[in-house]
């Protein structure tokens, strides 16, 4: 179903902020010839808030006619509202996309109960595979083990992308979900350590600009290639540092466009790179042997 390299794919814009959907194909084309295993649209990396609900539409549509068929498409569907998150995820449904990625409501934070109700509310409005998505530190909200469990009993509910920090967590979802339920790392540098544990892949950041690298890298961990792995992880270590030296996405936009694959817009209340971090990313860039 999901397995490998899944790009958390930006939404490239022009400097006024309109979104350049002249791009966003070339960006398509690009992770298809690259061998990426799969795209996420409309995550955080792709600036979802800050899009209107049309915009995103267009996104989904054309990321499905390019790619339907041939490598999965994810559309990032939560929101802080179950109402509304129902409702992006039954449009995305219709557009059709191959899965969806929910992330935990964020600001309310609602208890491992509201959690419970609010993503089985998802799932029976989806009419295709839902991926949950745990990433407390931009959402000030845990999505527990245990709750990911209980939720893992759910035909719709496959797996889970979870950004958690906690090297243990792998382990604890791993036991609370079996084998069958999907685990994904949602942190770049984690992702050789979750892979070789049992997770079967990557939301990656770092795929939208060396994206042969990280599916090289998912490969290797997958098969359990440890030497292979442990290089393709020590060349792309300086990348998934700096890709984050300001919030995401706004190091991986910088980098992108100075690989020529877009123009250098993000919306407010998103700025452009700070000019201190340009040498530091750049630097990463040529380590990786992508620039």
């Amino acid at each position: 179903m999901f397995r490998g390299s899944l790009v958390a794919l930006v939404t490239p814009m022009l400097e006024s902020g309109v979104v350049d959907l002249a791009a966003f194909e070339v960006l398509l084309d690009w992770h298809l010839g690259q061998g990426s295993d799969g795209v996420v649209v409309l995550g955080t990396t792709g600036e979802a808030p800050t899009l209107t609900l049309e915009e995103g539409d267009e996104l989904l549509r054309r990321a499905v006619q390019r790619l339907g068929g041939r490598i999965p498409v994810l559309a990032g569907t939560g929101t802080s509202a179950t109402a509304t998150t129902v409702a992006r995820t039954r449009r995305a449904c219709e557009i059709g996309v191959d899965g969806v990625l929910v992330v935990t409501p964020y600001y309310n934070k609602p208890s491992q109960s509201g959690l419970l109700a609010h993503f089985v509310a998802v799932a029976e409005a989806s009419s295709v595979p839902v991926m949950l998505y745990n990433v407390p530190a931009r959402t000030a909200c845990d999505l527990l083990p245990a709750t990911v469990g209980d939720l893992a009993r759910h035909p719709r509910i496959v797996g889970i992308k979870d950004a958690t920090p906690d090297p243990a967590r792998l382990a604890a979802l791993v036991a609370a979900c079996g084998d069958d339920f999907l685990v994904f790392a949602g942190d770049d540098a984690a992702s050789r350590s979750w892979m070789l544990g049992g997770a079967q892949g990557v939301v990656s950041v770092t795929a939208n600009v060396a994206p042969a690298l990280v599916r090289e890298l998912c490969e290797a961990s997958l098969e359990g290639d440890l030497p292979r792995a442990s290089a393709l992880e020590q060349r792309l270590e300086g990348l998934n540092r700096a890709l984050f030296a300001e919030a995401n996405p706004i190091p991986v936009k910088w980098a992108l466009a100075r690989l020529g694959l877009i123009q250098p817009g993000i919306r407010l209340p998103l700025t452009a790179l700070d000019a201190a971090h340009h040498g530091r990313v750049e630097e990463a860039m040529k380590q990786a042997g992508i620039l």
